[in-house]
């Protein structure tokens, strides 16, 4: 009796990106483990780039693969997408960044998430600047993709950190997940905001180009990023970041593909979210 064989996409960002670099390792590991899993990988080059997605999306319902495991750029213009998906008779797994509920509820489309909680993750690392500053220092949030859930959610539970500690917000910028354009971002709030404090950061690689500049003017205040990139780890080993969220990227693909099976399997349209762990790493 031949094995029944399913075929799965995974649709990740920026392939550029360490996150999504281990992610994809391994998700190929474990199909590789897996020999009735026929797994294909697709991601961007850059962590904006929607209409990419959107093609990925198109071109896996066009090959007719049983289930997509989709880690959105944009939670609003892919939950169209992955709604297309579905009513294609494909099962949907959106992992690491949620897509937009209230497009899910309008389409009457039930699409599960499997991620982290990135509202109590960002909390949590972010109160590890409560051993550095005081109240009424002045601090700024480098914010990641603003049509990104979890973005909007990380963005949160630093806003929430800055309330109870009574931090002076100066400014909150997005800087879409990209070295550059946080090190831009953070060198023009830096200088308009000479007595700053800390910094949150939405994820590592900003909080890269946030600590580029530092090292640049050789001064160096409290970071806190998200997603415990290999990259950082020199900045956590020294102590520039104090701090980083470790989702663990390489099972969270691992995660969806499961539940891809579980649900092509199960063969019903309710399916439930959950969930993933994560863990605070201190420098």
């Amino acid at each position: 009796m031949n094995q029944q064989k399913y075929r799965i996409g995974l649709v990740m960002k920026s392939l550029n990106a360490n996150f999504f670099q281990v992610m994809q390792k391994g998700a190929l590991n474990f199909a590789d483990e897996h020999p009735e899993i026929d797994l294909i990988c697709r991601g961007t080059t850059s962590q904006t780039d929607v209409d990419a997605q959107i093609g990925y999306v198109d071109e896996l319902i066009q090959e007719k693969v049983d289930a997509i495991v989709l880690v959105p750029i944009d939670s609003v213009s892919l939950a169209y997408s992955a709604c297309k998906a579905v009513r294609n008779g494909i099962r949907i797994v959106n992992i690491d960044i949620k897509l937009d509920d209230a497009i899910l509820n309008e389409q009457h489309v039930n699409i599960p998430f499997v991620g982290p909680d990135n509202y109590k993750a960002s909390y949590e690392v972010g109160k590890l600047l409560a051993g550095f500053l005081h109240r009424g220092d002045e601090v700024a949030i480098i914010e990641g993709l603003p049509s990104a859930d979890n973005a909007s959610q990380r963005k949160a539970g630093s806003l929430r950190v800055i309330q109870e500690e009574g931090y002076k917000l100066v400014a909150s910028e997005p800087a879409n997940w990209e070295t550059a354009d946080a090190r831009n971002a953070f060198s023009r709030i830096w200088s308009q905001n000479p007595d700053l404090k800390g910094v949150f950061c939405g994820n590592d690689a900003m909080a890269l180009g946030v600590l580029q500049e530092m090292d640049i003017q050789r001064k160096y205040l409290p970071v806190v990023g998200f997603d415990n990139d290999g990259v950082m780890s020199p900045y956590l080993r020294k102590g520039q970041e104090i701090g980083t969220v470790d989702i663990f990227s390489s099972q969270m693909a691992v995660e969806g593909i499961r539940y891809a099976i579980k649900m092509i399997s199960k063969g019903s349209r309710i399916y439930d979210s959950y969930s993933t762990p994560f863990k605070i790493i201190c420098g």
